[in-house]
């Protein structure tokens, strides 16, 4: 009986993340009102893809999304007043669920559906564990300007994973080296191939931190907004961000990710 209901569920684009209210200074209704003042000139956007199950054909699981919510939310705060808009997005399962790949489907259609919504705009693939992989999977679509994978899920296959679809986009790749989930030398192994095909790939290192690199969330949360706002608004990369993308691997495929990355970046 479920499988009849399954070609019913389609992929959705989220509600656009607000970015909260940040500053006590200015009142609710006026932030409200600068946020959608710049969200009607929309310049970029970021896809947050969750992430899921190996297998699954069930609904997608308001938990993942809801962890990854926080993240979007920063980006959008650090990038709202020059146009940058974000979804996280909705899959139609909660599972990869083999060669289906479902959510890197669903991520590829999210972008053009983005296209569709906010015309020529560039877009960049932010995803977590199996949403990583999803947006390294989807990063061929032409409107895709960037990619970030944080603590991809690269599980052991007959096939490598693919890298052609990453020449033209800049990514970035951040893994926990205690991560017990998803293993880091999987993710080092695939940046070091697909910089073969891309001189524009980078990947750092979180030490001591696992999966849900939450111990050094603060920087991690730097670290991505500095890349996503590089590359989709062209503002200049932090030193270090700049250097690993021009560093040869494996510099710039191990480049440790310092504490305290970003407050030295405010004003």
């Amino acid at each position: 009986m479920a499988s009849q209901a399954l070609p019913a569920r389609g992929a959705r684009l989220g509600r656009p993340v607000a970015p909260g209210l940040v500053s006590p200074l200015v009142p609710a209704p006026r932030q409200r009102e600068r946020y959608h003042d710049s969200a009607a000139a929309v310049r970029a956007v970021v896809l947050a893809l969750p992430g899921g199950e190996a297998l699954s054909t069930r609904r997608r699981s308001p938990v993942a999304a809801a962890v990854i919510w926080p993240l979007a939310r920063h980006l959008v705060r650090e990038g709202v007043a020059d146009g940058l808009a974000a979804h996280v997005v909705h899959y139609r399962f909660r599972g990869w669920n083999g060669g289906h790949a479902h959510p890197a489907e669903d991520a590829e259609w999210a972008v053009g559906e983005t296209v569709r919504r906010y015309g020529d705009v560039p877009v960049c693939l932010v995803g977590l564990d199996m949403g990583a992989r999803a947006a390294l999977h989807a990063a061929g679509h032409p409107a895709v300007n960037s990619v970030v994978a944080l603590a991809p899920w690269l599980p052991a296959g007959p096939e490598p994973e693919p890298v052609k679809q990453l020449n033209g986009c800049r990514v970035l790749i951040v893994h926990g080296t205690d991560d017990d989930s998803t293993d880091p030398e999987r993710s080092y192994r695939l940046a070091e191939r697909a910089k073969k095909v891309n001189r524009e790939v980078c990947r750092f290192e979180v030490h001591t931190d696992g999966h849900g690199l939450h111990q050094h969330r603060a920087e991690v949360f730097a670290l991505t907004a500095d890349f996503v706002l590089g590359s989709l608004l062209d503002r200049p990369y932090a030193r270090p961000v700049a250097d690993a993308l021009a560093a040869p691997p494996p510099l710039g495929l191990r480049m440790p990710l310092a504490a305290g990355f970003g407050r030295s970046l405010r004003p």
